[in-house]
């Protein structure tokens, strides 16, 4: 039941607004932001003895300081602040001085750390039998060395993960026998996702990006039909399923369903310019608006936080002011912190299930333009 899962929103009817009232609301946000990132909103805990010291940080919580290191790089990138510089360099510090846990994949853990520990005084691998999803996989080290080569000078060539993460798509299509539908097909813990996080938009998302892959052909061959197969499993709704085959239309979130297809229909849109491809990213953001205030919270992964990115994204491609204040008032719910009867995240400080990412978003609204969904967006 979809109903159990989202909160009702509290937002009825069309709005319009135009470029001055974004100005003035965006100007408001800010002057309540001038002695911490969020005012005395969520950033609160982030400043008190609630939030997680970096000095308190064990081996089970080493993601969750280096996703709060990601938050304190991206305010000091918003508000130049040297302190949060300093607080980043103190996260990510003692998470590279921990040993990752035995089920880590080391490089993802390894790669994130040293690509953070990197950038902040910046400022002031392999084939075999690995994923190709976004959280733990091929396309989440495409993201690491975007991060990189945007820190620093470029240097990193995403070729040789692309190639791979298409001859890995390409094999499983082949011995699955689907390639008649998609040329491409991923699959996580024997599952095929359709999502951002561990899916088929996600990985899409990222091998249309330019310059990722060599050879706009294999681009048009294999990517392009690949992503007109995920635009046939959407819903009469216009969200998507978590997983091809499954046809119950409940999950609203970025790692499953409309929230994070966005992106990869955006991008399609982008590369190709087909217009049914905006079309359809247009009726997500309607299913967003509907549907994507979440019982789970306000996270990125599966909150009203990382839904609301889907706004941003629309906004930064349509310049539609109807987006952006729609980002606003998820903004507005998100600084009612607690105050929805949504349940406490497994790790409520960490970037994409807990505060930390809320302040990511709430910080990315005072540009827009320049937004970008936290290990994600490029």
């Amino acid at each position: 039941n979809s109903g159990m899962r989202v909160t009702p929103s509290p937002f009825q009817g069309h709005f319009c607004i135009t470029l001055a009232d974004q100005h003035q609301w965006g100007g408001a946000f800010k002057s309540g932001t001038s002695n911490s990132p969020c005012g005395p909103h969520p950033a609160r805990p982030l400043h008190n003895d609630l939030l997680l010291r970096p000095s308190e940080v064990k081996a089970k919580l080493r993601f969750a300081a280096l996703g709060i290191a990601l938050l304190y790089l991206h305010l000091h990138g918003v508000f130049g602040e040297s302190s949060y510089l300093q607080r980043a360099l103190e996260y990510v510090s003692r998470s590279l001085s921990l040993k990752p846990a035995r089920w880590v994949t080391l490089p993802v853990w390894r790669r994130g750390a040293r690509g953070l520990h990197a950038a902040a005084p910046e400022r002031g691998e392999g084939r075999g039998s690995l994923p190709d999803d976004c959280c733990t996989a091929r396309a989440g080290f495409l993201y690491s060395l975007v991060f990189i080569n945007q820190q620093f000078r470029p240097g990193e060539d995403p070729h040789p993960i692309c190639d791979a993460a298409l001859a890995s798509g390409e094999s499983l299509a082949k011995r699955n026998r689907t390639q008649d539908q998609s040329p491409l097909m991923y699959e996580w813990y024997q599952e095929q996702y359709v999502g951002a996080a561990h899916g088929l938009a996600g990985i899409y998302y990222f091998l249309m990006q330019p310059g990722f892959v060599a050879g706009q052909d294999r681009v048009q061959s294999l990517v392009k039909p690949s992503v007109d197969f995920v635009c046939q499993l959407k819903f009469p709704s216009g969200n998507y399923p978590p997983c091809v085959g499954d046809e119950r239309d409940l999950l609203v979130h970025w790692c499953h369903g409309s929230p994070g297809v966005i992106y990869m229909l955006l991008q399609a849109y982008k590369v190709f310019g087909v217009k049914q491809y905006l079309e359809d990213a247009l009726q997500s953001g309607e299913v967003l608006w509907q549907r994507g205030l979440l019982k789970k919270g306000y996270g990125l992964c599966h909150g009203a936080a990382g839904n609301a990115y889907g706004f941003l994204a629309l906004y930064k491609v349509t310049r539609e002011a109807r987006h952006l204040y729609r980002a606003c008032m998820f903004a507005d719910w998100c600084m009612n912190y607690g105050k929805h009867g949504c349940r406490t995240p497994d790790t409520p400080f960490s970037l994409f299930e807990g505060m930390a990412g809320t302040i990511y978003f709430l910080a990315d609204l005072l540009q827009p333009m320049r937004s970008k969904f936290p290990a994600f967006e490029v």
